[in-house]
Parts: C-alpha cells; structure tokens; sequence
C-alpha cells in the first residue's frame, strides 16, 4: 500500500516482512519455544535490555505504555518503546530513545533476522520481536515499555528474565478463539509475565480476576499491588487524578489523552513508575497515542468535512467500546454522527451495542486492503438490527456525505480502520 511514496529502504523493509510473514503458515501460533531458538541465533540480546516493565493486559496497554513514556521521558529518561499492532507504518512498534525506527535502520535490522533465521519456521510476531529486542539490546536508554501481543504465558515478549516491573491493565474477554471464553483461563493467561521478587501493578479487576492474578502472584512469589485495593485513583474535578498510596496523595494533571478511562491508565503507570522513584506528574500532560480517542483536527479530512469536529478511535471490543462511549459523551453530550468499519472475527453487535445511546447516523465502510474485514452491508445489517439507523458506504467520501452535518463525527471499530484513516488524512504517527 502507498508504495508510490515509500523511498528504497521502506521498500527493503516492507519486501523483508512480507518474506518473514511467510516463515510459518499461521500469524499466530502461542508458544516459546521458536521465540527462544531464534533469540539463541541473535546472542541472546533478551538478556541486554535496558530496565524493562513489561505490559498485558486486554484494554489500555497502549495506553498505559503512552503514560510511561511520557512520565519517563518528562523526568529526563530516555525510553524505548515496543508495542503492536501498528497503525500505518511497521516502524511504529520499535520506539529507540524515543524516535521511531527510521527506514534504513529497520530494513538493514529485519534482514539481519532474516539471514540469521534462515528458512526455521517462525510466527511473524515472533520474528519480529526478536528483532525488535535486538534494536533495543544495541541501543542504550534507560527504561523500555515492552506490550505484549496477545495473552502472557506464551507471547513471544515474555522471555524476560527479570524485569523492572509488570504491569496487567483491565482484563475482558478479547480473543476468545486463541485464550478461551473463561475469564479466569484469560487472566491466567495474563498473569504469565509476573516475576518472582518483580513488582506487578494490576488496574482494578472484577472479583473473579483479582482473585486469579493474586493466586498466580502467590504461587510464585510476586508482590502483586492492585488499584481499588493497594492503592486508590480517583478523578478530580479539574480533569486531573490523586494517586493514594499508603495514605499520601499525589496529584497528576489532566492527561493528555482523552476519556474518563485515561484517568485510570495514567494512575496505574503513575504507580508503577513512582515506585522506582519516579516523579514527574506533569508529563502525563504530554502523552499522545494516535488512534485512541484522537482528534482530527488538520489534515484532508477536515476540508472534506468541515462543519463539525471529527474524532478517531481504534476500540474493536465491547470493553473498549463502553469506555469510548464515555469518553464522547464527555466531548458532546449529544448526538454522533458514526462512520465504523470491523473485523469479521467477533460479533459487531458487541462494539454497536455500548454506542447505541449517542449514535445518530451509522455509516458503514468495508476496510479497504483487509481481507478479514466485515463488509459493510453485515455491518449496517447489525446496526439496524439494534434499532440504529444505519447504511453502507462505498467510499470513506460517502460515508460522510451521509452524514448530519450539526452533529460531530467519531470514525471507530476496528485499529485497521484507524490506521487506513491516518493514511487517507496524511497524519501519520510520528
């Protein structure tokens, strides 16, 4: 996609991960085992890192990894950063001291990988990942905020010796065809990157979680601190939050994400990083992270729409489609125009149904460049179903011209389409 502007080492990176893509017949196939042979061929760089926390979770680890790195950074620590999946660019999920992985740098990294791996099978994300850990062992900083992919146990991040920190934001079911439908089998998933002797810093959890990350934490020694119960965040009037630990309060100011649910989020790395003696609150006011609750507020889009704000989010699941919801009706406490697009991989009824209540007009776009999207007829079809008032849209042009045009417009439902919109805007994340 967009390779009339790609330069020649974009091409060289985007021909290497098509070659690596085709390594193992599946995307995702859990396990560690490939993980630590192809780390064993790299020189172990797993075990080079800088101070890592490592982040799982099913909602907000993006999130969460934003917070860190702007507390980090505003506190004058240089930070890597891993996270997935990318919006638009592969280059976003390797942050070096908090610069993007350039071009020429990551085309002559994943062909180093590629040459060293040879034809051994092996996931894309895995070999990926090892390639990213490689970058991050040959680069010096001070902190790297390392997500998982998906689940704990067996993602190929979890190779980590003894990290600095873990943290598990709010676990919901997400993926049930790779972790099952059992909330309990999903945090004992999750509860997999927890260390002997390593802190781990849970977001508040339903009874059922809490009780199954504290049973994990104890089988292996792991001081587990959970929000609601070791420490408390809480809102304050002006936008901002109070971290209490212990009986003192700190004061964070309003983050510089949008949505009650950031509040949360900035609290949680907040705690993490003030236990290893970092203070630097006012850098929750720098935290960016394209795609959630992000305001398009230049770029193409606003001159094909330019009569109300026009908003993006990637949330694809009903946990995150409650906390969008939130979050608009703390923007416009009215009614939405919605432009949605989603993956044929789960019920869109789960993500319409929490937006039901301030959705006006649905339009409906089929992904374009995704094969497993959800056409935008199914997706109209589910609209209506819940008594929303719903069309498809053939083009992204179409779809706002179906629009109310005294009403905002929020563009959600799946990363993919986020990322297809930061393409069609040119505001690519930097």
């Amino acid at each position: 996609m967009h390779t009339s502007t790609m330069t020649e080492s974009a091409k060289r990176a985007e021909q290497a991960l098509a070659r690596l893509a085709a390594l193992h017949p599946k995307l995702i196939d859990l396990g560690l085992e490939r993980s630590f042979a192809l780390l064993r061929k790299l020189g172990d760089p797993h075990l080079r890192l800088p101070p890592t926390i490592h982040v799982a979770g099913t909602n907000g680890k993006g999130s969460v990894i934003a917070f860190l790195r702007a507390l980090a950074e505003a506190g004058g620590f240089t930070t890597h950063v891993y996270s997935s999946p990318h919006l638009c660019r592969f280059n976003e999920r390797i942050r070096l001291a908090g610069t993007l992985i350039d071009d020429a740098a990551l085309a002559d990294l994943l062909e180093e990988v590629e040459a060293l791996n040879g034809t051994q099978a092996v996931t894309f994300f895995e070999v990926t990942t090892a390639a990213a850990m490689l970058a991050f062992s040959r680069h010096p900083a001070d902190l790297l905020c390392l997500e998982t992919g998906l689940g704990g146990a067996l993602d190929s991040t979890n190779v980590l010796t003894t990290p600095l920190a873990t943290i598990i934001t709010p676990i919901a079911r997400d993926h049930e065809h790779f972790l099952g439908t059992s909330l309990t089998g999903i945090a004992e998933q999750k509860a997999g990157i927890m260390r002997s002797g390593i802190p781990c810093f849970s977001a508040a959890q339903s009874s059922e979680v809490a009780a199954t990350l504290q049973t994990c934490a104890d089988k292996i020694g792991a001081p587990l601190y959970m929000a609601g119960r070791d420490f408390v965040i809480s809102p304050k009037p002006d936008g901002g939050g109070c971290l209490t630990v212990s009986g003192t309060t700190t004061y964070f100011p309003r983050p510089g994400l949008a949505g009650p649910h950031q509040i949360d989020n900035a609290g949680l790395a907040f705690m993490a990083l003030s236990s290893k003696g970092a203070h630097t609150p006012e850098g929750i006011t720098k935290a960016t992270w394209p795609g959630r609750v992000q305001q398009l507020d230049k770029g193409t889009l606003t001159t094909i729409w330019p009569y109300q704000p026009i908003w993006l989010d990637g949330a694809h699941n009903a946990h995150g489609a409650t906390a969008l919801a939130t979050a608009l009706r703390t923007i416009h406490d009215g009614r939405w125009n919605v432009i949605c697009g989603a993956l044929n991989t789960r019920d869109p009824a789960e993500f319409l149904a929490p937006i039901t209540s301030l959705a006006g007009h649905v339009a409906c776009l089929t992904i374009p460049d995704q094969d497993a999207s959800l056409s935008a007829t199914a997706m109209s079809d589910a609209a209506q179903k819940l008594g929303l008032t719903a069309s498809p849209a053939k083009t992204l042009a179409v779809a706002f011209d179906q629009l109310d045009q005294n009403a905002p417009v929020i563009i959600c439902g799946s990363l993919y389409l986020a990322g297809h919109i930061l393409w069609q805007n040119k505001t690519l994340p930097a």
